[in-house]
């Protein structure tokens, strides 16, 4: 398996390929290593040892020879995907990777200014210089999957393997919980509706008649972007809520459009930019909040609900499909859905807070009290909850962590088959090494010939 290291690594800056971020001018730059027709800078190297460094990253052995051959990897799955015709990679999915790379940077540096004096290069030549890095990425990853898509592991190999692995190595899992959920969202009042299009309108106008939009989406949106001016970046439309989308995608020049309603509230959207399949917006949101009225009647009618169920008169499970405003949960009894795993179970820090101390105080098969929580739209609703099991930590077994344990072999198998392949390819392929890096101790042999 490719070092963790490298993963996260590249999610932060993949710097490849020559690709040069930081001044390097104490640094005179050479081949370091040859695969194929790709080749290793010496730069690469020193570049991805100063991220390590600066990520807090540390490493038992010689991380400079580690970061080479992580380099010496991709670049071999990349002197194969260079040759195979079925692997293709768009100016779509390059510019959708290189947009979200710099979301990531914006986030975490804090602006586009952060960003340039961080790199010490201007937003243009920092974007210039990913796209190829992001290509041989799409690139490998596809090469990647192409060697490991065909591994499976049967029930029978996962049982086999279970049974003839000491207790002592199987893995520890952490305490999980099941559980369901029926939630009611307050009813919005039509008056509370109208007030909100009606101010919407109103910013609108103000727009129109020479105020920025970004200055009023800072003092007035209710939207996580309003430090931002409300701007979004770049997104498909599959990220975005589809009325927004609908909207935001037929939007010309700087014009704003008129209210827009959206699972997560009402909008006026203005386009900042159009490339390809993605859009930049900024918005102004405003969010009808129910009456003090309507909050107290959706929690009086969820206790009357989970009283009827608590005296059989109805199952949780019927009372969920018929009842709940969740979609996600509602259509399998309310057992909700671990958006991680795919799975019933949950680790603590993956429920809400709120939903999380509630069923802390649940033995199972309990039901709670009506609570008012937040959704993940941002929006108020009231729950009840089933707490369904509670595991404590153990040893991973076959009766309760089958889906875990099928995964972990699954993925050791990918990585023998993947580890195999570049075994075979080193012998296939011209490489050669400089001999400062002669006395690495590599995980892979052969890289030396």
């Amino acid at each position: 398996m490719f070092r963790k290291v490298l993963a996260a690594l590249m999610m932060i800056a993949c710097l490849t390929s020559g690709y040069t971020l930081f001044a390097q001018d104490k640094i005179v730059d050479q081949i370091v290593a040859i695969v194929g027709s790709n080749i290793i800078m010496k730069s690469d190297i020193e570049e991805m040892y100063m991220n390590n460094q600066a990520q807090g990253v540390t490493s038992d052995g010689d991380m400079k020879c580690e970061i080479l051959e992580d380099f010496l990897v991709e670049k071999l799955l990349l002197a194969e995907a260079e040759l195979d015709t079925n692997i293709v990679i768009t100016d779509s999915q390059i510019n959708q990777q290189l947009d979200q790379r710099m979301q990531y940077f914006v986030k975490n540096l804090g602006s586009e200014k952060a960003v340039e004096d961080y790199f010490k290069k201007p937003i243009i030549e920092i974007k210039a210089g990913l796209q190829e890095v992001i290509k041989n990425q799409l690139m490998t990853g596809q090469m990647r999957g192409t060697i490991t898509n065909e591994v499976t592991i049967t029930p029978a190999e996962v049982r086999y393997k279970v049974r003839n692995t000491p207790t002592e190595d199987l893995p520890m899992v952490e305490p999980q919980v099941e559980y369901a959920q029926i939630s009611i969202f307050p009813p919005i009042e039509i008056e509370e509706e109208n007030r909100i299009k009606a101010r919407l309108r109103e910013f609108k106008k103000r727009i129109e008649d020479g105020e920025n939009f970004a200055t009023l989406a800072v003092l007035y949106s209710e939207g996580p972007s309003a430090p931002n001016g409300g701007e979004l970046g770049y997104m498909g439309r599959a990220q975005l809520d589809p009325s927004y989308a609908a909207v935001a995608f037929n939007l010309r020049g700087d014009r704003v459009s008129n209210v827009v309603k959206s699972e997560f509230g009402y909008h006026i959207i203005q386009l900042v930019d159009r490339r390809g399949e993605q859009v930049n917006t900024r918005h102004i949101i405003l969010k009808p909040k129910p009456s003090v009225e309507a909050m107290q009647d959706a929690s009086t009618r969820l206790d009357s609900l989970a009283a009827l169920i608590r005296r059989n008169q109805i199952t949780f499970e019927d009372a969920a499909m018929r009842y709940s405003a969740d979609k996600n949960s509602r259509n399998g009894g309310g057992i909700a859905i671990n958006p991680y795993t795919m799975s019933s179970k949950w680790k603590n820090q993956e429920i809400e807070p709120e939903v999380s101390k509630v069923l802390d105080r649940l033995k199972e098969n309990e039901i709670s009290d009506p609570f008012l929580t937040i959704d993940e739209k941002q929006r108020s609703v009231y729950m009840v909850v089933k707490l369904i099991s509670r595991s404590k930590a153990h040893r991973a077994n076959l009766q309760d962590d089958y889906q875990l344990l099928g995964d972990m072999y699954l993925q050791k198998k990918q990585d023998e088959a993947l580890n195999k392949w570049i075994a075979e390819r080193q012998a296939k392929t011209y490489i050669r090494i400089d001999d400062s890096y002669v006395n690495c101790n590599f995980k892979f042999n052969n890289w030396i010939k």
